[in-house]
């Protein structure tokens, strides 16, 4: 077990990690809420995996069980008030606990929840996926989409503690587990050389699954967020880092009605999308453009770039976050292991390279001939 510290304002919360620590959720929970009840947030395809385990550990602590549909274009204001209504009349009240159970959309709708609910309740996450391990669950970000946009109605809001066991993703399809390795790859690329080597020379191992190297890459993620949310808890500098590729990937998840992309597909174009704006700007050698796109197709085919004109998605690049006075504004690489914030592009830059996305996804051998 490998315990990672957070510093957040409202105190200090440990990550604890590696395949077994489930079993320390009970004490984890108790240190929280010694005396309150505690109401699990989880979905019916976790809970059926997972849920007596689940229930075994917390015992009579349990007082409920809220199960939410845990699919992208149910991350919504409806799905927080239903949730909301669901601990009312299973009588939460201001010391009551929610444990939140399952992968990105789970712990974000679920620490929205606590950070709403009677002005704000303590949450402990239990991420069960590749994304939610290494990335969601740790820094305090939750959040539900508007048609308008990703992310746009939420509130910086930590846990009191995550429980990440890897056992979990035993239970993941392919292509789950293979979504949350284009965040691993992100760490690697935006600050983490060494990982992004392990990387090149071990990434058959992490998508079989082999303990020792998802151990490897799953801890270092964790430590790497962990520094940078501790750094910057509330996103005012060096946490843009983690923004990387998330522009466009933001962008592909919302003109497809986020039906189309699992996050972290949409991440592996989105650093595709974005090493390939660093070579146009003269930031990143394509070497280096051509080592990031080599390994993020080895994770296996990304579906494909959606059919629409590139200015719909500057359109849908304007509702970020991430703009400022109407400005886009991209997290961009210079090498691999070290990131640039707040780069601006010319309109025609980006119109070429979202163009060149459309056409390596149906043309895959463009890469090389344009490289030639």
């Amino acid at each position: 077990m490998k315990k990672i510290s957070v510093r957040a304002a409202n105190g200090k919360y440990d990550v604890v990690c590696g395949r077994g620590v489930l079993r320390e959720l009970p004490r984890v929970a108790a240190r929280v809420r010694p005396d309150g009840a505690v109401f699990v947030i989880s979905s019916p395809h976790v809970w059926r995996h997972w849920g007596s385990r689940v229930e075994r550990l917390l015992g009579n602590a349990r007082r409920a069980t809220i199960l939410i549909d845990d699919g992208e274009t149910a991350k919504n204001l409806a799905t927080v008030e239903k949730a909301c209504r669901d601990l009312v009349r299973a009588g939460a009240d201001r010391r009551a606990l929610i444990i939140a159970v399952g992968g990105g959309v789970v712990g974000d709708v679920a620490g929205f929840v606590a950070a709403s609910y009677a002005r704000g309740i303590a949450v402990i996450h239990v991420p069960t996926t590749v994304v939610a391990q290494v990335d969601s669950a740790i820094g305090g970000k939750t959040g539900v989409n508007l048609p308008e946009g990703k992310n746009l109605v939420g509130a910086f809001y930590p846990p009191k503690g995550v429980v990440a066991d890897p056992g979990f993703l035993s239970s993941l399809p392919p292509r789950d587990f293979r979504s949350g390795i284009y965040e691993i790859i992100k760490y690697g690329v935006i600050g983490d050389a060494k990982l992004f080597q392990f990387l090149e020379k071990n990434l058959e191992k992490v998508l079989r699954r082999e303990r020792p190297a998802l151990a490897f890459v799953i801890e270092r993620s964790i430590a790497q967020k962990a520094r940078v949310v501790s750094e910057d808890e509330h996103e005012s500098g060096l946490r843009e880092i983690l923004n990387f590729g998330h522009t466009f990937a933001h962008a592909l998840e919302s003109v497809t009605g986020y039906r189309k992309y699992l996050h972290g597909e949409a991440v592996g174009w989105g650093m595709i999308a974005a090493g390939r704006l660093a070579v146009e700007k003269g930031m990143l050698s394509p070497r280096d453009e051509e080592k990031v796109a080599r390994v993020i197709a080895r994770v296996g085919p990304l579906p494909a770039w959606p059919s629409v004109l590139p200015a719909q998605m500057i359109a849908a690049m304007q509702a970020d976050k991430k703009t400022r006075a109407g400005r886009l504004r991209f997290v961009l690489a210079d090498r691999i292991g070290r990131v640039r914030c707040g780069v601006e592009a010319e309109e025609e830059m980006l119109v070429r390279v979202l163009r060149e996305c459309a056409i390596a996804s149906v043309q895959p051998e463009t890469r090389k001939s344009r490289r030639k």
